[in-house]
């Protein structure tokens, strides 16, 4: 189960970690690249790309933490559920109401169901 939960923590804080990097360097280039969203030079739209970078780099970076401070591994994986999750169900709740989006952000969706119920799986073993 330790094998399971280092991978899951590892692929979770680098994910994270990457996307809130590159995302916060330089936002307008990494979402037409990776997304394929054509984000304009609006201050106030790049403030709020720029914040949630931030938030999910900070997010990586507590996660992988946990990978090298065996206390804080049950709140690394608590995190890296609601993070994984909470985009995820956000996601699908745009796809309901506002239609599917590219085939980057649903394989992106995939990804984030996949992670966070791997975490959440790790939660439910370890600590139950």
């Amino acid at each position: 189960m330790e094998i399971i939960s280092i991978a899951t923590l590892s692929l979770s804080a680098l994910m994270l970690i990457f996307v809130g990097i590159m995302r916060l360097s330089n936002p307008i280039k990494t979402y037409g690249k990776n997304s394929g969203i054509r984000l304009e030079r609006d201050a106030s739209l790049l403030n709020e790309m720029r914040g949630v970078s931030a938030v999910m780099l900070s997010a990586g970076i507590i996660i992988a933490f946990g990978l090298f401070i065996e206390k804080l591994t049950f709140s690394s994986h608590l995190i890296a559920s609601l993070m994984f999750l909470g985009f995820a169900i956000g996601r699908l709740i745009s796809l309901k109401v506002d239609g599917k989006p590219s085939k980057q952000i649903t394989q992106g969706i995939l990804f984030e169901l996949v992670l966070g119920l791997a975490n959440t799986f790790c939660l439910i073993t370890i600590y139950s």
